[in-house]
Parts: C-alpha cells; sequence; structure tokens
C-alpha cells in the first residue's frame, strides 16, 4: 500500500510540474516569441498612455463618437474582468425591457439615421466585450457624428470604409470595423468634436 501511495504522489508532482508550470512557461513563451503584441493584450496607445485594446470593447457615449455593441458584462457593462453575456433568453423580459429602452434611446440619439437600428446595436455578445460593429451599424451612426463633429458624412462614410476589415483569408467570419480604432482615427483626422 505505501508503494502506491508514493508512486501516485510522484504522479502527481510529475503532472502537476509538466501541466501547472512547464507547459504554461512554454506557451507563454512562444507566445511572446511569435506574436508579442497579441500575447500582451493588443494594448492601443496614445503617446504614452494606453487608451485600450483592439480586443476589448468600451462604452463611447458622447454624441461625436461611434457607439459599440451593448455590454453585459459586470455591473454597469464593459467590464473586462467580468467579461460574459447577459444569459437571458427570447422570453426574458428584462431583456427585453432592455432592448426597448436601447432602441428609445438609440432613435432619440440618432433621429436622422436611415432605416431601421441594426440589430447589433441593441444585442450584447456573448463575451459582453466584442469591439467590433459591421459597417453597416457603424455608417448608421454616421448622421449623428457628423452633426456633433460638423464634418461632412461622406467623410465619415470614407473612414468606416477605410477601417473596415474583410473576411479572414477571404472566408472566415464578416466584414467588421474596430469601434475603438475608428473613434481614434477621426478624432486624428477631425479633432475632437465640439
Amino acid at each position: 500500500m505505501r508503494n502506491e501511495a508514493l508512486i501516485a504522489l510522484r504522479m502527481t508532482l510529475v503532472t502537476l510540474v509538466l501541466t501547472g508550470l512547464a507547459y504554461p512557461l512554454a506557451m507563454t513563451a512562444l507566445a511572446q516569441a511569435l506574436f508579442p503584441w497579441r500575447a500582451n493584450g493588443s494594448l492601443v496607445t496614445r503617446g504614452d498612455r494606453v487608451v485600450g485594446s483592439e480586443l476589448i470593447g468600451q462604452r463611447f457615449q458622447k454624441p461625436g463618437y461611434f457607439q459599440g455593441r451593448p455590454s453585459a458584462a459586470g455591473a454597469d457593462g464593459y467590464d473586462a474582468a467580468a467579461s460574459s453575456g447577459s444569459n437571458l433568453g427570447p422570453t426574458s423580459k428584462a431583456l427585453r425591457d432592455r432592448i426597448e429602452a436601447d432602441i428609445k434611446r438609440l432613435r432619440a440619439e440618432n433621429p436622422s439615421a436611415p432605416g431601421p437600428i441594426p440589430v447589433e446595436l441593441v444585442t450584447a455578445s456573448g463575451s459582453g466585450l466584442d469591439p467590433d460593429l459591421s459597417p453597416e451599424a457603424a455608417r448608421w451612426q454616421v448622421p449623428r457624428i457628423a452633426a456633433a463633429r460638423g464634418v461632412p458624412s461622406g467623410d465619415l462614410d470614407a473612414l468606416v470604409t477605410s477601417r473596415t476589415e474583410g473576411r479572414w483569408r477571404g472566408l472566415f467570419g464578416e466584414p467588421r470595423v474596430n469601434v475603438l480604432g475608428l473613434n481614434l482615427e477621426q478624432d486624428l483626422r477631425f479633432g475632437p468634436p465640439r
């Protein structure tokens, strides 16, 4: 019995060292060697200040900025430490109430927006922190931003087009625009909103 216990203890220690120490360190070293920017969080800086990450959505409330998808991450949304969806289903009254409130808010903030509200502007992603929008959802917000910034709509449409990323390898995913990148680019081109 003592022999079996020692064998089990040695196997436990070996497994712990391999899977709890050696493997994570090897993967971290490999990621740092091959993809250091991604491995360090894809942080976006302006000057010496970190303003966000390309991979994590954040709240933009001022009228001169593009807004991303709603967030269910954390108590007030956009909490990267609490990444999650709301887990509310289509029969949930709380979900319907939140969507109705978002529709009212979006209609009030975007009275000149063309057509119906794009669905992704009222539905949260599974992580609650999706950093991207479809080009159509970004363009839907252009009239509000043009009015707030005093910039021609055509210039903002061109900006959305220039910042649109296509399908990966031409096959996978959908065309998308990173909201943080879009907002930072418009600040560079047009200055901060009035």
